[in-house]
């Protein structure tokens, strides 16, 4: 199992592989294809329990699928997202959010969704040993602020503004640090500047790593943002098995002969 300080000296060099889970068995799929990182992200507001935001996901939810996904991977780093509230209000609440996702759930880092209010606090993280993946550029957190998902750090002072935090947590001791929907080039430019590894989402092809909800790479999404590929189309699969079940009870098809049993020592009981 890789170890966030493995993680840290790929920075520049073999690119880095995550991927989201929620649960036990899409984990250990991930986890067989070598993947180096599974993030438990909050998309689990939209990908499993319906919400049209992640802004919903408690701690407790947070805590639960983490745990199933970390049972059932062993080789991979398991990453926790910290939810909305969750982390940057109180010090003292927030270190014990995070320390739940590695004491109760088998977490072996958390990822913030991070902005000036958490470089003190990434800092306080590691210190008392808790590894901090960072969270710049888009943040689906802020979707009420923004007004949706644009992309971020467009023009010059937001540009600067990103590598000036991008910069902070890599001092504050986060371990690496994710880019989301941000401009390519301005991407390359904080992975030059830093010495821990970025890893990309819609951030082009420069960053040490990328990472991609796991929903849209197999093809179980509905929709996917246009950074993202669909490598399969899981959603068809699920369909067509579907509709063939349904037909097949309703036909009689379903259960035959060879998917029942009788027991000859059984007296008729009525």
């Amino acid at each position: 199992m890789p170890t966030v300080r493995d993680l840290k000296t790929k920075a520049g060099d073999e690119p880095i592989t995550m991927l989201t889970a929620y649960d036990a068995p899409t984990a250990a799929i991930i986890d067989e294809a070598g993947t180096d990182i599974i993030l438990v992200g909050d998309s689990l507001g939209n990908t499993s329990l319906g919400y049209e935001t992640t802004l919903p996901v408690t701690v407790d939810d947070m805590a639960r699928h983490t745990a199933a996904v970390a049972r059932a991977t062993d080789d991979a780093l398991v990453v926790a997202d910290m939810p909305f509230l969750s982390i940057g209000v109180d010090e003292a609440a927030s270190i014990e959010n995070a320390g739940r996702m590695l004491k109760e759930a088998d977490a072996q880092a958390v990822k913030l969704e991070c902005g000036p209010h958490t470089v003190e606090l990434t800092e306080k993280l590691v210190q008392v040993g808790i590894p901090v993946m960072a969270h710049l550029g888009l943040t689906p957190q802020h979707v009420n602020q923004y007004g949706g998902y644009p992309r971020q750090g467009t023009d010059q002072k937001a540009a600067e503004r990103i590598l000036e935090l991008a910069k902070a947590h890599a001092d504050a001791g986060a371990f690496s640090l994710v880019l989301e929907h941000v401009p390519a080039n301005l991407a390359a430019d904080v992975t030059q500047a830093l010495e821990i590894p970025t890893i990309g989402i819609g951030a082009g092809p420069d960053c040490d790593g990328q990472v991609l909800v796991v929903d849209d790479v197999v093809g179980l999404s509905e929709w996917a943002p246009s950074f993202s590929k669909q490598f399969g189309n899981v959603r068809a699969e699920m369909e067509s098995a579907v509709d063939d079940y349904v037909s097949a009870v309703e036909s009689g098809e379903f259960p035959a002969e060879e998917h029942s049993h009788e027991e000859a020592d059984l007296e008729d009981l009525y």
